[in-house]
């Protein structure tokens, strides 16, 4: 076996710096584990009943490529209702990075420009680079704001589309009306698909959650059910739009994903029926706590949503930060993993208090060199 058999983009991938955090996190007995991006919950006991069932009934073979009629009609009722748009078709993906990545492979072509926001979900820049794609990023620091004029100044014939999320992993920050509406509208006058990555979208604390679709029907949205019902490992997310662009990526999940797997998707019908504000409101008071307890050793900014902090370091590089931190067996992420720049790091509040207690207190020790 030799090197060259491996395809070109693949050596423009890194391996993630977050699993080398998990693989460390195995290694460790007793480690206070700030780093994962998932819920802490358990999944609630109607899905779990729900998926069980399914399995029990023989529900194991594949589905219709774009989902099982009566989740995905629930799902296109709630956001026809919220929406009123004519022209948008709604399917079930195999997680929501499944459907980010059927996005960018039937929207890019190679060479083709991607605009999206420095600190990122650490998938984007890899996926466009496996789609053929060059990544834009435009720096968000040090408040993780969008300004506009950086958007349209990045701008060019080769803008294929520009990647949003709000709320955003890794800083936790909530776009204002303002910076939604205007990005909605800056993406339908430049002709450029706008994906919306909603998954947090039910985890806001300060004020409510916005999406750019309000003023763009042309907007792809991807949605799903792994952080607001603790399904990760279940892979159920959806993505609706423009009929013409869904069809593509249905076509294109055809012959890649097949399809979500169905015992989870007849577990997803049952999660629309659960009510999750009792563990939102857990997760508010949770950033409370943090920022009472580090506001004055560290600077803190965005946290609106979403279960993640995003801190500069207050000495050294993100990276020496971290290894300091690990050291005291703390165990966060690096901001390079996320971002062209090394200065911060990732905080994840979605653990138990104790755990979170026991954060708290190395980083108080660890806040000077």
């Amino acid at each position: 076996m030799t090197d060259s058999w491996i395809a070109d983009r693949m050596h423009k991938i890194d391996a993630s710096g977050i699993r080398k955090v998990f693989d460390l996190a195995a290694k460790m007995k007793n480690p206070i584990n700030l780093s994962i991006g998932q819920p802490h919950y358990d999944t609630p006991e109607p899905v779990k009943q729900a998926l069980h069932q399914a399995v029990d009934a023989g529900r194991n073979v594949y589905s219709q490529t774009q989902g099982i009629a009566p989740l995905r009609e629930a799902l296109q009722k709630r956001v026809a209702t919220e929406l009123g748009h004519a022209d948008r078709e709604l399917f079930l993906t195999s997680g929501t990075s499944g459907g980010l990545m059927l996005a960018l492979s039937v929207l890019v072509n190679p060479g083709d420009e991607v605009i999206a926001f420095d600190p990122w979900f650490v998938m984007y820049k890899h996926l466009v680079t496996l789609a053929g794609g060059t990544c834009v990023q435009i720096d968000t620091y040090p408040d993780f704001g969008i300004d506009l004029n950086k958007v349209r100044d990045a701008i060019t014939p080769r803008t294929k589309a520009i990647l949003f999320n709000s709320p955003c992993n890794p800083t936790g920050n909530v776009a204002s009306e303002a910076e939604a509406k205007g990005l909605a509208e800056l993406a339908r006058e430049k002709n450029i698909c706008l994906i919306s990555d909603e998954i947090y979208r039910v985890f806001c604390y300060d004020k409510p959650f916005v999406s750019p679709v309000k003023w763009n029907d042309q907007t792809l949205v991807v949605d799903g059910f792994s952080k607001s019902h603790s399904m990760t490992g279940l892979r159920l997310g959806y993505a609706h739009g423009p009929s013409h662009v869904i069809q593509q990526m249905i076509k294109l999940q055809q012959f890649t994903f097949v399809c979500a797997p169905q015992p989870v998707q007849w577990a997803g019908l049952a999660a629309l029926e659960c009510d999750v504000s009792d563990r939102v409101a857990d997760y508010a008071r949770k950033r409370n706590f943090m920022r009472e307890e580090l506001g004055g050793l560290y600077d803190i900014r965005g946290g609106g949503g979403a279960f993640y902090m995003f801190i500069k370091a207050p000495w050294g590089t993100g990276t020496e930060f971290v290894s300091k931190a690990i050291e005291n067996e703390l165990l966060i992420i690096p901001g390079n993993v996320f971002s062209q720049h090394d200065t911060h790091f990732r905080l994840s509040f979605a653990a138990e208090d104790s755990t979170l207690e026991r954060g708290v207190e190395v980083l108080k020790r660890i806040a000077k060199k």
